[in-house]
């Protein structure tokens, strides 16, 4: 495949992630836009809730306050405080009177409170609630404070189970201390007002309203969440509320929206908090449906590019492993896949055309190996004439010296030499014979030369092995030439076999002077190039031969270093492939 390269359904895949990332985040932003504007105005919606509400509820409070200014100015009370008869009977009838004026006083308001009218000298109290009696203690502890007084003191007596807010005037204005006061009119209400007014709000809306003031118990309603709104006010209780305002906080592990409004009358603070999930609500659900249109709009683009994988790509990426195959060299590579589209056509083209190209180098590399075999053929005809030469002017000095032994020692192997390398029928031949060739060869050497020395170590497993003809002799003779030869004193030559795996090895060493590392390494890059004058013929034909017989570079080859010895290791490598061998003697 094209590595590095982007695919066609890569880049369908990259323009579907382009074109879905924009308009995601868009909508990201303006869902985020809508969110804020919904709970902007969500607050303002809900803060003047608050405030309508509890403008009703001081314009009741403030009415509830004015009740001991109008009362300290009625004449019957103003009659009955400054002239009161001694008579018991006038005075029960005064009383009397001034209880049903408080009582009409009142139930003119809305909420249930209480009218107390206190006389600390006579110590004596009438008051709307005809269970209401003389209390010393209120008088001292309510007297000096201006303005609503939360009371949360129970007072069973006066059906007065839970706390009331408290408000007074007294006479003279400004007195404190019991002794001071003439007059005391108090006007109080029960927070059960407030709890039945939170109890209309909560029913009619959200959340769950109550009243807050620091250091004071909250008041709610009947169905108030206490565990929360304690979680709440413990949060209030570190903040710094303003008149009105809103604020978040997490209650019972969810985030909440906090409104609050102060009360003008009482200064208490009108607290309300909703769950904020509930305030996006509706935005959720619009994104429930925008996401799952999304996600069917992805799933429908990402089947369209699967259709395109299958139909385009596949095929294309099959096509493209094709011609990697080929490229690679094997000829045998064919498309078996079947697309059913118009890449039918394509796939058969190409295999007639693997086809073609498959018989058109089969037969160039038939027609290069008949060639080899006649170019081998051609230099076992042209023997080196220098060596027959030297041959027989040995032969022939030496028995006019009369040296017979030498004379038939030098015809012997002479014979035996050239009977086996003339042999044109067969291309391959035991290794042992070859051996006993190398073995004619270095003799005759030794014989001419008088200090050559040679070793073979070939291992018995490895004689009756199948090898091409002459593929040993031409590189003994390079080292004999170019090596043994050029160097004065004795000469060595040894040849070591060896099998390593797969593979059969034949190490020709000598100890003459030797390649410089350039000379060497300029050697065998023209082992690899095609044969020509520069090239030694033995050495650039044996390598060849190990090329084509056993399978190209993995299947054979020499290769060069220097030895051990001072001269030039040759090492001759080729896979152990016998059948091959043997079929290709057969051909």
């Amino acid at each position: 495949m094209m590595t590095g390269r982007l695919t066609i359904f890569s880049k369908i895949i990259m323009l579907i992630v382009v074109l879905v990332t924009p308009v995601l985040i868009l909508y990201i932003y303006t869902n985020r836009v809508s969110v804020d504007v919904v709970q902007d105005e969500i607050q303002s919606s809900s803060l003047s809730q608050l405030s309508f509400f509890l403008q009703q509820f001081d314009t009741t409070v403030e009415q509830l306050a004015m009740f001991p200014g109008i009362l300290g100015s009625d004449p019957y009370l103003r009659d009955y405080l400054e002239k009161r008869s001694n008579k018991p009977f006038d005075r029960i009838t005064e009383q009397t009177r001034i209880t049903e004026k408080l009582s009409l006083q009142s139930v003119s308001s809305a909420w249930t409170n209480d009218l107390t009218v206190y006389m600390p000298k006579e110590k004596e109290a009438v008051s709307s609630n005809l269970l209401m009696s003389y209390n010393e203690e209120d008088i001292r502890t309510f007297a000096p404070l201006l303005g609503w007084t939360y009371d949360s003191s129970k007072r069973e007596e006066a059906r007065q189970p839970g706390a009331r807010f408290v408000r007074q005037i007294v006479e003279p204005y400004g007195a404190t201390s019991v002794s001071q006061i003439r007059t005391m009119i108090q006007v109080s209400f029960s927070d059960s007002n407030l709890t039945a007014m939170l109890d209309q709000v909560k029913s009619g809306g959200k959340g769950d309203p109550f009243f807050y003031r620091f250091g004071k118990p909250s008041i709610g309603s009947s169905t108030k969440n206490n565990a929360r709104i304690e979680e709440l006010v413990s949060f209030l209780n570190d903040q710094h509320l303003e008149d009105t305002g809103s604020l978040f906080t997490k209650l019972e592990g969810k985030r909440h929206a906090v409104f609050y409004v102060k009360s003008a009358q009482l200064d208490w603070y009108l607290i309300n908090y909703v769950p904020v999930q509930d305030i996006v609500a509706p935005i959720k659900q619009t994104n429930i449906l925008f996401y799952i249109t999304i996600v069917l709009l992805l799933a429908m683009s990402f089947l369209v590019a699967y259709f395109l994988y299958r139909n385009v790509q596949r095929p294309i990426r099959k096509l493209v492993q094709g011609v990697q195959r080929l490229k690679q060299g094997d000829l045998s590579a064919r498309l078996r896949f079947r697309p059913h589209n118009e890449f039918d056509f394509l796939f058969e083209r190409f295999n007639e055309m693997a086809e073609q190209i498959q018989d058109l180098i089969e037969r160039v590399y038939a027609e290069k190996l008949r060639l080899h075999e006649a170019t081998v053929k051609q230099l076992q005809a042209q023997i080196n004439p220098h060596f027959l030469y030297n041959s027989l002017f040995f032969v022939i000095n030496t028995a006019k010296l009369g040296d017979t032994p030498a004379v038939v020692a030098m015809a012997q192997n002479l014979a035996e030499y050239y009977r086996y390398s003339t042999r044109m029928e067969l291309q391959t031949a035991a290794f042992r014979e070859e051996m006993k060739l190398i073995e004619n060869y270095l003799t005759i050497h030794n014989l001419r030369m008088q200090r050559l020395y040679y070793e073979l170590h070939i291992p018995a497993y490895m004689l009756d092995v199948q090898v091409p003809r002459l593929l040993i002799q031409p590189i003994v003779e390079n080292a004999i030439v170019h090596g043994v030869e050029k160097k004065p004193g004795e000469g060595i030559i040894l040849i070591t076999g060896e099998q390593h795996g797969d593979y059969y090895t034949i190490t020709i060493e000598d100890n003459g002077p030797g390649m410089e590392p350039a000379e060497l390494h300029e050697l065998e890059k023209q082992l690899t190039r095609p044969m020509d004058t520069e090239v030694s013929c033995g050495v650039w034909n044996v390598h060849k031969r190990l090329h084509y017989m056993f399978g190209g570079r993995d299947g054979g080859g020499i290769t060069l270093a220097p030895s051990k010895l001072g001269g030039l290791k040759v090492t001759l490598r080729w896979r152990r492939c016998e059948q091959d061998v043997t079929a290709l003697n057969r051909g």
